[in-house]
């Protein structure tokens, strides 16, 4: 499973980035790690919706998943720093992968 990690270059340069970066890929395969052989890729791209000002959820994860067999799938969360928006964004990508391999064993 690839892990390919963008940013805006608000995020690329922030303190919370630079920090947490290493961490990001590890909490991504540790969370993901259950669906590995089914995943060929996954894309996680991290933006600052409001830039240089402070905002209330303004931290936007989006994660795009390359699935053999079926269209990619993505997830998108909204938060108030990076690694809430990870977070949530690979909850959402975990219950949606979960729905579509249940569905894919009934039949």
């Amino acid at each position: 499973m690839q892990i390919q990690i963008n940013t805006d270059h608000h995020v690329k340069d922030s303190f919370e980035y630079v920090a947490e970066n290493n961490n990001f890929e590890e909490i991504v395969k540790n969370a993901l790690g259950h669906f590995k052989k089914h995943i060929t890729r996954v894309e996680i791209h991290l933006t600052d919706v409001n830039s240089k000002k402070n905002g209330f959820n303004d931290k936007r994860c989006l994660i795009e998943v390359r699935v053999v067999g079926i269209r990619p799938m993505t997830a998108v969360h909204h938060a108030g720093n990076l690694q809430l928006a990870l977070d949530g964004a690979i909850e959402k990508l975990k219950n949606s992968l979960e729905h579509t391999f249940g569905k894919m064993k009934k039949h």
